[in-house]
């Protein structure tokens, strides 16, 4: 029976393929989008995980995602020192600036100034230059992406010089850090000359930086913070977790990617509900066939339910194939990088390619399992 409904399908080619492209068009759709707003999602805390030395942020308790920087008193580094259970603490500085290069050119960019002494919070995956580059005059590193966007098409070169708010800055070296959410240069220096790039008021510091003692809790050491000096203090991962669930609830990109994966779905569910319907009301008789022979409703179900599962197979491989391709083309292009297809993607597209041919032929085989095998002889 199970050849008999693989003839039945495959004999008509313009539907059984159409069947395929129906699926393979949703899953591609599905997997991409899906995938693509993983990968912008995470991007908004990438600024947090970059920072690999510093377990524990304090901040001020408004602050609700890492670019979001408020500034701190001086005095609160000393206080969060003070903690017990506290191995070291430093300061960090964030905010925006304005560049302009040698040929008049003015780029927005973000400046994050380090510790002096220690450098935590500096790019540790360096392409060219080193960190402690940072400790000459003016200096300042930028990431990949920043550079190719401030020197487009032009080789990768240090001892550039350009000007932050009118003040020089000396290209020292280029690093490689996670894709940030908005599309502007990392710049990254020492605390006490990104506060001269960015003047401000009294106070410069937007970030504390600490890490536990060995054997602390680090949730249990930012909880002792929070209570002795009255700011937040979260460890790495949930100020990351802070910051994506701030863009997931407070702007419109889980609206606009479900509406396009919604779309995928019902397109899919779609065309393939619709082909497959076509597809068993032409064969009738064939299946009237079946039934005056004694073949049971159970037993057409499967029949119909293989030919779903085998066009469900081959559209959601070929769909995958399409969407695994789709990032390897695009992997090396700077706006795409951090992109690439997840295995959440790839389950919870196959989990709803399954209810789709599933549903379908359900529905499809109702018009069957009513059938009366007389059917057969007549006409």
């Amino acid at each position: 029976m199970n050849r008999i409904a693989l003839r039945m399908l495959m004999g008509d080619r313009s539907k059984y393929l159409g069947l395929i492209f129906g699926v393979s068009f949703a899953t591609t759709l599905m997997t991409q989008q899906v995938s693509i707003f993983m990968g912008i999602i995470a991007r908004t805390g990438n600024a947090v995980l970059d920072v690999r030395d510093a377990e524990i942020w304090v901040m001020d308790r408004a602050v609700r995602y890492v670019d979001e920087a408020l500034p701190l008193p001086d005095m609160d580094l000393q206080r969060v020192r003070g903690v017990s259970g506290v191995a070291w603490a430093t300061r960090l500085f964030k905010d925006g600036a304005q560049v302009r290069l040698s040929n008049g050119g003015i780029r927005s960019v973000f400046l994050t100034g380090v510790d002096d002494a220690a450098l935590v919070g500096a790019p540790q995956r360096m392409v060219m230059g080193s960190v402690e580059d940072l400790r000459k005059p003016d200096a300042v590193i930028v990431d990949t992406s920043g550079y190719e966007w401030m020197w487009p098409g032009e080789p990768m070169r240090l001892g550039r010089t350009f000007q932050i708010n009118d003040r020089r800055a000396v290209l020292v070296g280029v690093c490689r850090s996670g894709a940030p959410f908005f599309s502007v240069p990392q710049l990254y220096a020492r605390y006490s000359v990104a506060s001269r790039f960015v003047p401000r008021g009294r106070n410069q510091m937007t970030y504390i930086l600490a890490a536990p003692r060995p054997g602390e809790d680090a949730p249990a050491v930012a909880r002792r913070i929070a209570e002795r000096t009255g700011r937040q203090a979260l460890t790495r991962q949930a100020f990351f977790w802070k910051t994506i669930g701030y863009f997931l609830t407070s702007t419109g990109i889980p609206v606009n990617f479900g509406v396009t994966i919604a779309l995928g779905f019902i397109v899919g569910a779609a065309v393939t509900g619709q082909t497959l319907y076509l597809f068993t009301i032409e064969n009738l008789k064939q299946f009237g066939a079946l039934k005056a022979m004694g073949v049971k409703n159970r037993r057409i179900l499967g029949m119909v339910l293989l030919q779903a599962m085998l066009v469900g197979a081959l559209g959601y491989g070929l769909g995958v194939g399409l969407t695994a391709l789709f990032f390897i083309v695009t992997g090396g292009m700077t706006q795409f990088a951090g992109l690439h297809m997840t295995w959440v993607a790839f389950a919870g597209t196959g989990v709803a390619v399954l209810s789709i041919v599933v549903l379908t032929s359900f529905i499809s085989v109702q018009k069957v399992l009513k059938l009366e095998p007389a059917v057969v002889f007549r006409g």
